[in-house]
């Protein structure tokens, strides 16, 4: 077996919170909308893409905020970021370094942690 690449993440969210996911990785992180395969609607959930990146959100009918486990998505400047994403109410939380890096997490609306990454040097 040799393991070449990643497809894309999945997060859970809580179900019919379809428009708070579109509210938040649209309109806040600016990825786009992704139509799903007819035969995955019924499921719920709602897919974005943004480049190569590739992110699916499905409904988990016990969902729980994943506070440790995220995505780290690569962003130009993580401080207009964070910006925008606290004017949003999302407030940005600054961590150790990482080196190599900037970056900062936030919160979806669904209190999953998501980490903004910006490579630096």
């Amino acid at each position: 077996m040799e393991i070449y690449a990643l497809d894309h993440v999945q997060l859970a969210i809580p179900a019919g919170q379809e428009d708070e996911a579109r509210a938040f990785y649209v309109g806040v992180l600016g990825l786009a909308e992704q139509p799903k395969p007819a035969n995955l609607v019924g499921r719920g959930g709602v897919w974005f893409v943004s480049g190569s990146l590739k992110l699916h959100l499905g409904v988990d009918p016990d969902f729980r905020p994943s506070k440790k486990a995220h995505p780290a998505l690569l962003v130009r400047d993580v401080e207009a970021a964070a910006t925008e994403c606290s004017a949003a109410g999302h407030p940005a939380v600054r961590d150790e370094p990482l080196e190599g890096f900037k970056r900062v997490y936030v919160e979806d609306p669904f209190g999953s942690r998501v980490e903004l990454l910006e490579a630096i040097g």
